[in-house]
């Protein structure tokens, strides 16, 4: 197996693992990038990339290939509000209708901006799914979350909202900032840091794409199913088949949901889930969150304390595992497997995983072109994630 790239001293372990991922777990493109206090460890890239015309994916992945992140993308736009708090134009516990007044319709009154982020706000379905084209309208999705009624009462329980947390989310930055969550982190984020990552991918890098910038990326119904498949429980697999089911719902919020590779789809900002990176901005947003990186860093020592700090965990009413999520981030645990018990991230439903290790400095990117159906513990970059213990990790 061919694989491009470098890795320091003692990480060796990592490239181990990642050919393996291609020669026994089924990997046909992907790219891996891992930090250290700032500074780079880790940057490999090997397989072929699907593009326009050439969707089997016989090119090769380049080392500036990226790929649809899916739910990796929350924790990418989990910063903005924690970003906002942390420059004071946002408060955690005010009521989300004192930014956004139409939110308060019928018993929303109660939900706090802090439980938008730790999925306890109530509304991870709509009555009414939106239509593809309606999805891709910026205000149609917080119009819609602003008129549902919440399924449980909002702040007594938890349950991942797959899609409603992005337009949440975005309608939120878009009343305090006057910019959408995608606009904010191009300005704020990625520009400054010369991230290769996007919500909202521009028209000049879509351009790019139609020669192998931004991968295709193979949808479930195309996904081969190469390598182990996992045997989910069957708690999880009849919540899933059930469309009456908090789980087939929250996941149906728009339906049918739209083609990935459609430049409509990845023009548009939706913050739950079409954010676009390569493996390295993945990795460097997290080294930013924790590290100074080129005399940057994003989150004050405080500020990673509260996105790490647990606010949900233990059954969820929606994934039907048990979850731990801080303000915006999954935490170390059975469903998220991250480095260690401080770690704090976001998985992508298909392989995508970005997270970072405050106590080891380690920050982490994964991203891939092939889908498997797992939610949050894809078995590809779990394999990645313990080669970086081993390497990083002190015996």
């Amino acid at each position: 197996m061919d694989v491009n790239g470098t890795v320091a001293e003692g990480f060796e372990p990592v490239r181990d693992a990642f050919v393996q991922n291609f020669e026994t777990l089924g990997d046909r493109g992907a790219a891996v990038a891992v930090y250290r206090d700032g500074r780079k460890v880790v940057d490999l890239w090997a397989g072929t990339r699907d593009v326009d015309g050439d969707v089997d994916g016989t090119e090769p992945w380049q080392r500036g290939t990226a790929q649809i992140m899916r739910s990796a993308t929350k924790g990418v736009a989990a910063a903005v509000p924690l970003l906002l708090r942390q420059r004071g134009e946002l408060d955690l516990d005010a009521p989300v209708g004192e930014y956004w007044p139409e939110f308060k319709a019928r018993g929303k009154e109660r939900v706090l901006v802090r439980h938008v982020l730790n999925h306890r706000a109530g509304l991870p379905v709509l009555d009414r799914p939106l239509t593809p084209d309606e999805a891709l309208e910026p205000l149609k999705g917080p119009e819609a979350v602003a008129a549902q009624a919440p399924v449980w009462a909002p702040g007594t329980d938890h349950g991942y909202h797959a899609l409603t947390y992005g337009w949440m989310l975005d309608e939120l930055v878009r009343r305090v900032t006057g910019m959408g969550a995608g606009e904010w982190i191009a300005a704020e984020i990625a520009g400054p840091l010369d991230l290769d990552l996007w919500l909202g991918l521009p028209a000049d890098e879509e351009a790019a794409g139609r020669t192998g910038r931004v991968g295709r990326i193979e949808t479930p119904e195309a996904a081969t199913g190469a390598g182990p498949r996992l045997r989910p429980k069957r708690s999880v697999t009849q919540a899933y088949d059930d469309p009456a089911s908090l789980t087939r719902r929250a996941f149906a919020a728009i339906t049918p949901f739209p083609d990935q590779n459609d430049p409509a789809y990845r023009a548009a900002a939706l913050p739950a889930t079409n954010g676009i990176a390569t493996a390295d901005g993945l990795a460097r947003f997290y080294a930013a969150l924790i590290s100074e990186v080129d005399g940057m860093r994003l989150f004050a020592p405080a500020t990673v304390e509260l996105a790490r700090a647990e606010e949900s965990a233990g059954p969820d009413r929606v994934l039907v595992v048990n979850t731990r999520f801080g303000l915006g981030y999954m935490l170390h645990g059975s469903a998220s497997p991250f480095l260690g018990p401080g770690s704090f991230g976001h998985p992508g439903r298909g392989g995508a995983l970005g997270f970072a290790d405050p106590e080891t400095g380690i920050a982490f990117g994964y991203v891939t072109n092939g889908f498997r159906k797992t939610v949050t513990a894809d078995p590809r970059a779990q394999a990645l994630v313990r080669a970086v213990r081993a390497a990083a990790v002190p015996a």
